[in-house]
């Protein structure tokens, strides 16, 4: 990563005009995932964060599912409308898809019971950290990327056509690519409305 964290911070965006190139090798991308999951803190250290990686037909399998749930919903004059923004995603390089592991989230919880209902709003927490992490420094290596949330109308057959655990909830989708247009400007609230200090 060649930016210094602020600066990541401050570039990061929501960039929806992709392709299917990248900006730096799988293995890179890969190193970034693994990386960000085990240093990224949870609650208790409870590390029930779980990540997949899709790449190539793995990345498009996804999208297809998305895209096949979705026919089967979305009003018919809003279809063509809908097929293109999911392929905008399936055009992509890849997907990094985040799970929260229920078996260890309710674990928590019924080993430290005063806290039970708390270990699940502490887990999604946990999840935004470590997607703002990846997604931060995908960005600060030159990708486009967005967060996604079709679950969870795609969850139980992600988990059956990938073979994962069928105590994974899924969380959020993550497309990423070589950018290939800027996104729009970003407005920003006052500042001062939205931070307190006192002295």
């Amino acid at each position: 990563m060649n930016k210094d964290f602020k600066t990541a911070m401050e570039e990061r965006r929501s960039v929806y005009s992709i392709n299917n190139e990248t900006t730096i090798a799988d293995e890179k991308i890969i190193e970034i995932v693994e990386n960000s999951t085990k240093y990224i803190p949870s609650a208790f250290n409870s590390q029930s964060q779980r990540v997949v990686v899709l790449f190539g037909e793995n990345h498009k399998k996804l999208w297809s599912i998305v895209m096949e749930t979705l026919r089967k919903i979305v009003p018919q004059d809003k279809v063509d409308e809908t097929e293109a923004k999911i392929n905008s995603f399936a055009v992509g390089h890849g997907t990094v898809l985040y799970f929260d592991s229920a078996n260890i989230t309710d674990g928590f919880g019924d080993k430290f019971p005063l806290y039970r209902e708390n270990f699940k709003t502490w887990a999604q927490q946990s999840n935004g950290m470590l997607q703002y992490a990846i997604w931060t420094q995908l960005e600060a290596e030159g990708l486009g990327v967005s967060l996604q949330h079709y679950n969870p109308i795609i969850d139980d057959e992600v988990k059956e056509v990938f073979n994962l655990p069928k105590d994974w909830i899924l969380i959020a989708q993550m497309p990423f690519g070589k950018q290939v247009a800027a996104p729009a400007e970003k407005e920003f609230q006052d500042i001062k409305e939205r931070v307190i200090v006192f002295k």
